[in-house]
């Protein structure tokens, strides 16, 4: 019923009653009347729809002004609405009383190099579990949300509170709602003691629907998970035990699930990749295989890491650990002097790694020409590699792969979980060589799939909208600069050709990071409509199925189509239903995960730059809001300069991304260089304010 209610809606940009779609449709009985009222109303709920004051519908695509979506109020009280490309900006007066995770409909207001929406409605409220800390209240214990934006009254059940004491971080339960926005909640889980170390990373994980704890079924089944690969396994496989084959990971990493051999036969490269055959321990139908589904990936928070699958897998047999032999299924390309796949084998194997290599010393080898101890042996095939790597990012790039070249921010934590140093992610040779071969790897895989015209789950990054880039030209215009690139035709090279006319400007990570934003959200999908980023035609995630539930789930269907070759009706009927799930799922999990991360790396900057209040620093302005700018540090530490600290009158102009003093003419723009002093931050709340030192805060002359 769904599906025809928007298939007749599609080209109707008039809001219309529901007699008149119910004659569209042809029903005839006050069941069927019924039934499509109620698949309206759920359509509202599902963002797809828009009801008028009248009670008449239209399409949320069809309506030049409305969007839907999830909201993410930040640590401001304002929030952005998370959508295919840019998010956009909600200012706190403008949310109607929605909160943090709403499903809302807004309304959008355009700036020649902006949006900024209005909530219209709140669709629909997840709100299941709520983090925070139990505090003292005159005497009795009370709780105080994590979320200080969260806007709600809370009726704590007593009960629940009498295992806890002062301090404890929790994890609260919604019963049920009291009245509009007052509920009654019960503590279900005590997290630990604020002050206990992890329990601040943990705290946002939950916050995040992370799932930190394993069923009780999953644990019982790890007792039957072996921890050596017996001989019986290694049946229908192809041993591959005498290859050279080994790993390179960082420095700490425990769960391995990616392996590399080379060779150079009659001018060509034979580049063997092996990934550890998850999917021979996690079947269907397993708690393991549940728990697995419902985590969607495990996040990787500053030194925790959260697994998808328990460490008796992610560590032990299903880690391609130094010396012992593992079950792996293998993609082995023939790659040709252009960096063509113009052969390819994709078969059940087992490996014996010849070596743990990090990236740290591979790097050393491939940079420096320096042989660390222990490497001496592979010294030949890891430049074999890096010449193919080389022919690999070559061929890449001529075909438009975007490299936004952004810097990543590590937390150095001390031994109590403290944060006791920023630094920029390394990202070296090494690092890149096993980026293209992954590349590489999940293409095949992606096109060997495809190929058979079968269900399958891709991992596809659509076309920007030409809206966003016009958006992103102008604001480039605004700054001073003028781009020659031809932007009637969006592709992927025009992408790096952007790039290229900005590369030697001094705005550039800025300007970079915001192109990025201008894209639209990679994601996971049973269809296939190409992966814009890397320009690939056709591509899937096969390479990490410890860490990612659709990289699993390429394995599974492997193993189904090409290894027992079932190709039944029923088995393509299911899979094309239940592979839709798996999309939605793993690419709502993948959210989560990332803001986590997002939330986790602002608490952990905030705790460092605790003990460097006073200190002064140059940055660059890396944003303008209506209440200031952001300046981001060498380190990419990001702090606020409030419009309150600066001297004078200043008008925030978004058409600029600027803020004006019109009476001097003084202003502030994205990508200006300031000298800050550090005055606060918060690790509780994540954030960091900086101020302008005092022969900055004149701002510049127009």
């Amino acid at each position: 019923m769904k599906e025809r209610i928007l298939d007749v809606l599609n080209n109707e940009t008039k809001a219309l009653d529901i007699i008149t779609i119910n004659d569209m449709l042809g029903l005839k009985t006050v069941e069927e009347l019924q039934d499509l009222e109620r698949n309206i109303k759920e359509l509202v709920t599902d963002g797809l729809l828009h009801e008028t004051r009248k009670s008449t519908y239209v399409l949320i695509k069809n309506c030049q002004t409305l969007k839907t979506g999830i909201i993410s109020v930040n640590k401001n009280g304002n929030a952005f609405l998370l959508v295919e490309g840019p998010d956009i900006y909600i200012p706190k007066e403008n949310l109607n009383g929605a909160i943090n995770g709403d499903m809302v409909e807004i309304d959008t207001y355009r700036y020649p190099n902006s949006i900024e929406g209005k909530v219209l409605k709140i669709l629909k409220r997840n709100l299941t579990n709520i983090v925070g800390e139990i505090i003292d209240n005159n005497g009795k214990l009370d709780f105080k949300a994590d979320d200080e934006k969260l806007n709600i009254k809370l009726k704590i059940d007593y009960d629940s509170l009498k295992q806890c004491v002062e301090g404890h971080k929790v994890l609260l339960k919604i019963i049920k709602e009291i009245e509009p926005n007052f509920y009654l909640a019960k503590v279900d889980k005590i997290i630990g003691h604020k002050n206990d170390p992890g329990v601040d990373i943990i705290s946002i994980a939950l916050r995040h629907n992370i799932r930190i704890d394993f069923s009780e079924d999953t644990i019982k089944e790890l007792e039957y998970i072996p921890n050596v690969v017996s001989n019986e396994e290694l049946n229908d496989r192809k041993d591959l035990t005498n290859e050279v084959i080994f790993t390179i990971d960082g420095d700490d990493t425990k769960d391995i699930d990616d392996a590399i051999s080379i060779k150079y036969e009659n001018d060509n490269y034979l580049l063997g990749v092996h990934i550890a055959d998850v999917s021979n321990y996690v079947k269907v139908g397993s708690s393991l295989y549940e728990d697995a589904y419902f985590r969607g990936t495990s996040a990787y928070l500053a030194d925790t890491v959260i697994p998808m699958l328990p460490h008796q897998l992610s560590n032990g047999i299903c880690s391609l650990n130094e010396g012992e032999i593992r079950l792996t299924i293998s993609c082995v390309m023939k790659i040709n002097a252009l960096g063509k796949v113009i052969d390819y084998d994709i078969f059940p194997s087992y490996i014996k790694s010849r070596k743990k290599m990090t990236y740290k010393n591979v790097n050393l080898i491939l940079e420096e020409n320096k042989i660390p101890e222990g490497y001496e042996a592979f010294v030949a095939d890891l430049k074999l590699m890096a010449n193919l790597a080389d022919i690999l990012r070559k061929e890449k790039i001529s075909r438009g792969y975007i490299d936004f070249e952004i810097d990543e921010a590590k937390v150095i934590q001390d031994s109590a979980g403290k944060a006791i140093d920023i630094v920029k992610r390394s990202r070296g040779t090494g690092e890149k060589l096993i980026e293209d071969f992954m590349i590489a790897a999940n293409e095949t895989v992606a096109s060997h799939i495809s190929n058979m015209d079968l269900p399958f789950i891709y991992r596809i990054h659509d076309i920007p909208s030409s809206e966003k880039i016009t958006d992103f030209v102008n604001l480039v215009k605004q700054m001073g600069y003028s781009l020659n690139t031809n932007l009637n035709k969006i592709t992927p090279i025009t992408m790096q050709n952007v790039l290229k006319e900005l590369k030697d400007k001094k705005e550039f990570p800025i300007l970079s990071s915001m192109l990025l934003r201008s894209m639209k959200k990679a994601k996971y999908s049973t269809n296939n409509i190409h992966h814009f980023g890397l320009a690939s035609m056709c591509y899937t995630h096969f390479t990490s199925p410890i860490r990612r539930f659709p990289d699993l789930t390429v394995h599974r269907l492997l193993r189904t189509y090409c290894f027992l070759h079932k190709m039944d009706m029923e088995t393509i009927n299911f899979n094309s239903k239940y592979l839709i799930d798996v999309a939605e799922n793993s690419s709502e999990t993948e959210v989560n995960a990332v803001e986590a991360e997002r939330d986790v790396m602002d608490m952990k900057m905030a705790e460092y730059m605790m003990d460097h209040i006073g200190e002064e620093y140059t940055g660059i302005i890396s944003g303008v809001v209506n209440f200031g700018f952001f300046v981001e540090l060498a380190n990419l530490v990001e702090g606020l300069v409030h419009i309150s600290s600066l001297d004078g009158y200043f008008t925030y102009v978004p058409e600029m991304l600027a803020l004006v003093n019109t009476d001097n003419k003084k202003i502030y723009r994205l990508g200006d260089r300031v000298k800050i002093k550090v005055v606060d931050a918060s690790k509780e709340n994540g954030t960091i304010d900086f101020e302008l030192i005092k022969e900055e805060k004149n701002g510049n002359q127009e």
